[in-house]
């Protein structure tokens, strides 16, 4: 199985220029942790991440105030990323390795097509016992 038979296609993304305000929302309404973070309106290429998290430990805890702070400002820009022809024991390994919980699915052009989170290896991989491995690997203290 490969990455693109279990990843959710046409995530939402924002740019860095996003307020974290309208960031938090989306993830609200969307009932979803991770927003990828791409250059531009109408781009698809990743520039970096930014999740519920980052929000709160980068700003929020830090005492930021204001509707203007931007996603830029909470970002992460170093992104692991998978391939949708990687085969899903790759993506899990990778996912465990670098405990993520959601990994971005780039084409050939590093343009983003999809995102793989925990719930879609767990409800699509074909290997339940692999599947359970890495979700121990990813969530270890």
């Amino acid at each position: 199985m490969k990455a693109q038979d279990i990843m959710s296609n046409d995530p939402v993304c924002v740019t860095p220029d996003t307020t974290l305000n309208r960031a938090a929302q989306l993830m609200h309404d969307r009932d979803v942790g991770m927003l990828p973070v791409v250059e531009g309106d109408g781009s698809a290429k990743l520039v970096g991440l930014i999740t519920d998290r980052d929000i709160t430990v980068r700003h929020v805890a830090k005492g930021h105030k204001g509707s203007a702070c931007k996603v830029r400002e909470a970002m992460s820009d170093s992104v692991t990323t998978c391939r949708m022809d990687d085969d899903v024991s790759d993506v899990m390994n990778t996912m465990g390795k670098e405990q993520i919980r959601r990994i971005p699915v780039v084409d050939e052009r590093d343009m983003l097509v999809g995102v793989i989170a925990q719930a879609d290896i767990l409800r699509r991989a074909d290997n339940a016992i692999a599947a359970d491995r890495a979700i121990k690997e990813i969530s270890k203290p």
